[in-house]
C-alpha cells in the first residue's frame, strides 16, 4: 500500500547568519490511507511549521513532501491551487465559517469552489453534514450555532471534496469537554466508517488519545512514535500522558 503522506528529510530553517533557528530538522514518516494519526510536542518542537509546510501555508528548505503521489515542493501557482482544493482539507481551531451563509452554505461552498456538478452540491453537502451530526443547523448561521456545532459543521466542509488528506488544527482547542467529545467521536467515525485519513495536531492527551498512532516531535525531530493497536482509549491515553511527562509537559500543556 502506498502511503498517502510521505514526508522525507523536510527542513525548514528561519532567519539568516547569526539569527538562524532550525524549525524542522530532517523528518521523516509517512501516514498510510485510512490512517488517523495525531502530532504532539513541547512549545518550539516543530509542529505548526510541519503542518504549515504540508498545507502549502510555508515552503520547506529542503525535502519532500508528496500527497497523493504529488510532490508539493514542486506545484506552484494554480496547479497549487487546484491540489489544495482537491486533495487536502483543512479544520482549524476557530472553524473559519463565513458568517453571512448557512450551515449548508458553507459546506457546499467547498463544492461550489471546485466546480462540482450543480445537482450534486446540495445532496453531497447534506450528507456530509449527516456524517458529522449537524443536519440540524444546516438552515442556521454560524451565530446561532453552538461552538461545538460550528466546528463540526467545519470538518464536514473540510471532507465533503473527499480529500486525499484531512489537516485538522488544534480543533479542539477552543471547545468545552462535552463538545471536544462529540467532535472527537464524528472524527472517529468518519475515520473508522469512510475512511478519511486525518493528520491532527494536539497539545491535549485527551484529543490524541481518538487517534491510532501518535509521533511526538521534539527540536524539529521524530521524538517518539506510539501506535494504539489493541489498546483501549484510556491505555492509550495514559501511554500518551507517561510520554507527555518525558518531554516535560502535562495533559494540557504539551504546546
Amino acid at each position: 500500500m502506498e502511503p498517502i503522506l510521505n514526508v522525507h528529510g523536510l527542513q525548514k530553517t528561519y532567519g539568516g547568519r547569526g539569527t538562524c533557528t532550525k524549525a524542522l530538522q530532517g523528518l521523516d514518516f509517512r501516514v498510510f490511507p485510512g490512517e488517523f494519526v495525531g502530532v504532539m510536542g513541547p512549545s518550539g518542537s516543530g509542529k505548526t511549521t510541519l503542518l504549515n509546510c504540508i498545507s502549502t501555508i510555508d515552503h520547506p528548505t529542503a525535502g519532500s513532501i508528496l500527497v497523493d503521489g504529488s510532490e508539493l515542493t514542486a506545484l506552484k501557482g494554480k496547479a497549487l491551487s487546484q491540489f489544495r482544493r482537491e486533495k487536502l482539507g483543512f479544520i482549524f481551531q476557530d472553524c473559519n465559517l463565513l458568517d453571512t451563509l448557512t450551515g449548508l452554505e458553507n459546506i457546499a461552498l467547498a463544492l461550489t469552489i471546485g466546480g462540482a456538478e450543480p445537482r450534486s452540491v446540495e445532496r453531497r453537502a447534506r450528507e456530509a453534514a449527516r456524517l458529522l451530526g449537524v443536519e440540524e443547523v444546516l438552515d442556521k448561521f454560524p451565530y446561532q450555532m453552538s461552538g461545538g456545532q460550528q466546528q463540526r459543521v467545519a470538518a464536514a466542509r473540510a471532507m465533503v471534496t473527499g480529500p486525499a488528506l484531512i489537516l485538522a488544527d488544534e480543533p479542539t482547542g477552543a471547545l468545552d469537554s462535552k463538545s471536544t467529545g462529540m467532535l472527537l467521536g464524528q472524527l472517529d467515525k468518519l475515520n473508522r466508517e469512510e475512511g478519511a485519513t486525518i493528520l491532527l495536531v494536539t497539545h491535549d492527551a485527551f484529543t490524541a488519545s481518538w487517534c491510532r498512532r501518535i509521533l511526538f516531535l521534539r527540536d524539529g525531530e521524530l521524538y517518539r512514535e506510539l501506535h494504539r493497536r489493541s489498546m483501549d482509549r484510556k491505555a492509550f491515553f495514559r501511554e500518551i500522558l507517561s510520554v507527555v511527562s518525558e518531554l516535560g509537559g502535562d495533559s494540557g500543556d504539551v504546546l
